[in-house]
């Protein structure tokens, strides 16, 4: 088995090691510490499963998972934050990771939320659970754009607005690739095929200026 660990603390990166190693057979390890080396490792070779911290110094770890999905689909990834609120889970769901956790409840809920991704499930904490049910059901009854990300809104109003895939590649700092995974997914969300669709729905629920 092989786990690529993304954390920019190496303490943190060895403690984990230590955690996983008494629990599972690991063949390899793979670390990094920053953004621009984590995308480079995962593309590098394949992975049994990506843990991954989204604070990093350099970017943040969700826009990572996007691009790390979209190159990667088939690799399993679990977030490890630090922060409990529940829109960083539902972002990081959305975005395509196969659990989230908080350092906090790391220890033995990290061997069982291993354990179930590796089996092909997903893992939330019962609390989370709970908290994203409360909200997934909310988003349902809503208009569609109250379930995008607060980064797919912007895409959204970019593309509204009339600026071309190119545009918003210099505009917002992103690749190719992970423009057109928000793209894709906005209009999965929206239930729309084309840009055309967008515009008009931004245009007449007042999401442009």
């Amino acid at each position: 088995m092989k786990i690529l660990l993304v954390d920019d603390h190496a303490i943190l990166r060895g403690g984990l090691k230590l955690m996983l190693m008494e629990a599972f057979q690991i063949d390899e390890f793979g670390e990094a510490g920053d953004a621009k080396q984590a995308l480079a490792t995962a593309l590098a070779s394949s992975w049994d499963l990506i843990i991954l911290d989204i604070s990093l110094l350099d970017q943040s770890g969700l826009d990572l998972l996007l691009e790390i999905h979209a190159q990667r689909p088939a690799t399993p990834v679990l977030v490890l934050s630090m922060f409990a609120e529940r829109q960083y889970a539902v972002r990081a769901l959305q975005g395509g990771a196969c659990g989230y956790l908080t350092k906090a409840s790391a220890g033995a809920e990290l061997i069982r939320a291993v354990e179930r991704i590796l089996a092909g499930g997903r893992y939330v904490s019962a609390v989370l659970a709970e908290q994203l049910a409360s909200v997934m059901g909310q988003l349902e009854s809503g208009p569609p754009h109250e379930r995008l990300s607060k980064r797919e809104i912007e895409i959204l109003r970019l593309i509204a607005a009339g600026m071309t895939h190119k545009e918003m590649v210099i505009h917002l700092g992103l690749s190719c690739n992970t423009i057109s995974t928000y793209r894709a997914r906005l209009l999965e969300k929206m239930r729309m095929h084309t840009n055309a669709e967008l515009t008009h729905y931004a245009i007449l629920n007042q999401l442009v200026n």
